[in-house]
C-alpha cells in the first residue's frame, strides 16, 4: 500500500497541526510505503536504571523510585564557558589581529559555537590528536581521574597545505568567520594528519558516496587537522531572527531552576512536530507525574546546525514549534523550546550518543530516543543505513552516559479507524500507517 502526502511549508501564514489541508508558498509531494514498525510495545516495563532504558509506568502501574534533580552534573563536573569576558575583549582582539589566520566555514563556526557554550564539556577546543583518536576509536575521552566522558563524534577543524605553511611555527592562531570577522583564538595548537577515509569509515560505518556531511564538510576539507584551546571573542550570533531561541546550557539550567523542575526530558527533532510527537511528549510528562515527579519540564530541542537539503528549514520549524505552544498542543508552562546549535552528521548510533551527551550538559536527566535516531536511508541502496533499533540499544550501553535515563520512543502511528494519531497497537497492526520525518507532517492554515 502506498500513500502520497503533500508537504506544504510556509513562514508567514497561521500554522496548526491539522493533518488534512494546507496553503503555502512551497510544496513537495512524497510517496512512500506504509508499514508497521514494531510487533510489540518497545516500552515493556524495565527496572529503572541508569544502565538500562527505562520504561515509565502506564496509568495502571504503581511504581515508586527516588526522584532525582533535573540538574545533573555536567560532564567533567562543571560547564565549559569559552567566551572571553567583555572586559578582556579589546585586548584579545588586538592580540588576535597579529596572529596567523584560519578561515572558518559556516559549519566550522557552528562547531565553535557548540564548543564555546559547553555543549561538549569538558572539551575546551577543537580536538588535538589524542582527543581525536579517543573519540574516533572509543567514542569517549578519559579524564585525568580515570573516568570516562562520552564524546562519540570528532569535533575537529581542518586546514589545507597553504594554511599549514602560513601558520608555520606559530603556537596560537586567530579564527575568522566566513564574512571575515575575527571570531576566536586557538591557543597552544597542534597540527596533525587528517585521514579522511578512516574518519568516515569509523564515524558512519561506510565510505559509500552520498553521505551529506561527508560531501559538505570532509571531502572538501584540508589534509590536516588543527587542535587547541578555544577562546571565543564574543558570543556567536547568526542574526537570523532566531538567536533568542539559542539558549546555552548555562541559560537552560537557570531556566530549569526558575521553573523548579525536578525532571527534564529532552526531545530532539530536525523536522516539524506532528501529532504523533505531541502525543508522545504529553504522554511522557503524564507518566513522569504518575511515577512521582512533581514538575517535569519538556525540553523541545530542535537541531539548528547543518542539515541535509531535503530536511525542513530551521525558520519554518521554529515558527511551527512556536505555534504548537501558542495553540496549547504543548503546555508553554511546562515546555521550553530552544535550538540545539550542533550540525547534523546522520551517523546513526554513533551520533545519537553525542545528542544525548549534549543534553546532559544542558541539565536533562531523561532523553527520548526514537526509531532510527540520527539515521538516514543508505545513500546508494534502497534500505536504511542503520538498524532502526540500534540507536536506543547503544544509548543503554554507551560509556559515559550512565547517569542519563533513556526513554525509548513509544511508537505513534496514524490510526485509520479512529482517523487520528494514536499509540501503535500490534494486535491490529493493519489499521495503522507509520508516518515520520519529512514524510509525516503537514502544516495547514485555518
Amino acid at each position: 500500500m502506498s500513500l502520497t502526502i503533500e508537504l506544504h511549508i510556509t513562514t508567514t501564514t497561521h500554522l496548526n497541526l491539522n493533518p488534512q489541508t494546507a496553503i503555502s508558498k512551497r510544496s513537495y509531494s512524497i510517496q512512500f510505503q506504509s508499514k508497521s514498525i514494531y510487533h510489540s510495545n518497545p516500552l515493556t516495563p524495565l527496572v529503572l536504571s541508569h544502565r538500562k532504558m527505562c520504561a515509565l509506568p502506564s496509568s495502571s502501574s504503581k511504581v515508586s523510585f527516588t526522584v532525582k534533580s533535573s540538574l545533573i552534573d555536567p560532564d567533567g563536573g562543571s560547564l565549559v564557558d569559552l567566551v572571553v569576558p567583555e572586559s578582556e575583549r579589546a585586548a584579545k582582539i588586538s592580540e588576535a589581529e597579529a596572529m596567523p589566520k584560519v578561515k572558518l566555514t559556516k559549519i566550522d563556526l557552528e562547531w565553535a559555537h557548540v564548543i564555546s557554550e559547553g555543549w561538549a564539556s569538558p572539551l575546551k577546543g577543537f580536538m588535538r590528536e589524542d582527543e581525536y583518536l579517543q573519540s574516533l576509536h572509543f567514542n569517549s575521552l578519559r579524564m585525568k581521574d580515570g573516568s570516562l566522558v562520552n564524546l562519540s563524534l570528532p569535533i575537529v577543524l581542518s586546514v589545507d597545505d597553504e594554511a599549514k605553511e602560513r601558520i608555520g611555527e606559530s603556537i596560537d592562531v586567530a579564527l575568522i568567520a566566513p564574512n571575515g570577522d575575527l571570531v576566536a583564538i586557538l591557543r597552544r595548537t597542534e597540527i596533525y594528519k587528517h585521514n579522511k577515509e578512516e574518519r568516515i569509515a569509523r564515524t558512519w560505518g561506510t565510505t559509500a558516496p552520498g553521505l551529506p556531511y561527508v560531501e559538505e564538510v570532509i571531502t572538501p576539507a584540508g589534509n590536516w587537522l588543527i587542535g587547541g584551546d578555544l577562546e571565543v571573542l564574543k558570543p556567536i550570533k547568526y542574526n537570523d531572527g532566531l538567536d533568542h531561541y539559542r539558549l546555552s546550557p548555562h541559560q537552560l539550567r537557570r531556566e530549569f531552576d526558575r521553573r523548579q523542575a525536578d525532571a527534564v526530558f529532552a526531545f530532539q527533532l530536525r523536522n516539524p512536530v506532528h501529532n504523533g510527537h505531541a502525543l508522545l511528549m504529553n504522554d511522557t510528562r503524564r507518566r513522569l507525574l504518575e511515577s512521582g515527579y512533581k514538575n517535569p519540564i519538556l525540553l523541545l530541542h530542535p537541531l539548528g546546525g547543518f542539515t541535509k537539503a531535503d530536511d525542513v528549514p530551521l525558520d519554518v520549524r521554529m515558527e511551527q514549534h512556536s505555534k504548537v505552544l501558542e495553540d496549547g498542543i504543548l503546555d508553554p508552562d511546562t515546555t521550553i523550546v530552544a535550538i540545539f546549535p550542533s550540525p547534523m552528521h546522520y551517523a546513526g548510533p554513533t551520533e545519537v550518543q553525542w545528542h544525548a551527551k549534549a543534553r546532559i550538559n544542558a541539565g536533562a536527566n531523561f532523553y527520548i530516543v526514537g526509531r532510527d535516531p540520527a539515521g538516514m536511508g543508505h545513500p546508494t541502496e534502497k534500505r536504511d543505513l542503520y538498524d532502526p533499533d540500534h540507536g536506543k540499544k547503544v544509548l543503554s550501553m554507551a560509556p559515559g552516559l550512565e547517569k542519563l535515563n533513556i526513554l525509548p520512543f513509544r511508537v505513534a502511528a496514524y490510526d485509520t479507524i479512529e482517523k487520528k494519531m494514536a499509540f501503535f497497537d500490534p494486535s491490529r497492526a493493519k489499521d495503522f500507517l507509520f508516518i515520520s520525518g519529512t514524510k509525516g507532517w503537514v502544516i495547514s492554515r485555518n
